[in-house]
């Protein structure tokens, strides 16, 4: 059995967490979300606290998935989630053009990039966006959407990629002495 499946969720104060026999809704000052109950799992709300149970008692996948979605979905409407993209290269940019990321990425073209609903994209430099939402997996997606745009490359680093995020480099040709 999952131990992190065993620990309740505190809701904070102004997150209300609701149940039906289907799904789990989450409504915070941000956002409301909702997920469906995975199979063979039970959840609970017993005062500021979501309890999630299992039918069996081992070898249930789902019971700590469960719990971690709940989680993530009180933090997402209560707090929020938020990744940062940097861009490297020359030439390389990001602007917004009303709802609608353009980036300059060396193709012949700029690359548009419309924002889902929920998903708000910031431009802080030109070199620097921050996507900012409730639903943690959503604003993952969209990171990685806008990564796979011109992901970094081993040789200069030019690309797009998270903030931190370490690319492995590798040499170069090596002038020949032929």
């Amino acid at each position: 059995m999952s131990r992190m499946g065993k620990r309740p969720v505190a809701i904070p104060a102004g997150v209300s967490v609701t149940v039906d026999e289907t799904q789990v809704k989450v409504k915070g000052p941000k956002a409301e979300l909702s997920h469906p109950i995975l199979p063979s799992t039970h959840v609970k709300v017993e005062g500021a606290e979501v309890q999630v149970t299992s039918d069996k008692i081992t070898r249930n996948p789902m019971f700590g998935t469960m719990r971690a979605q709940i989680a993530n979905m009180v933090q997402g409407v209560s707090t929020g989630f938020s990744k940062t993209l940097e861009i490297v290269g020359t030439g390389y940019r990001a602007q917004m053009d009303g709802q609608k990321l353009v980036l300059q990425l060396g193709f012949s073209h700029p690359v548009h990039f419309e924002s889902p609903a929920g998903i708000t994209i910031k431009v802080e430099t030109p070199t620097r966006l921050t996507i900012s939402g409730a639903d943690k997996c959503q604003v993952g997606q969209v990171a990685a959407d806008i990564r796979g745009f011109r992901p970094p490359e081993p040789y200069k680093g030019k690309g797009v990629k998270y903030e931190g995020e370490f690319i492995r480099r590798k040499a170069g040709k090596a002038a020949g002495s032929a």
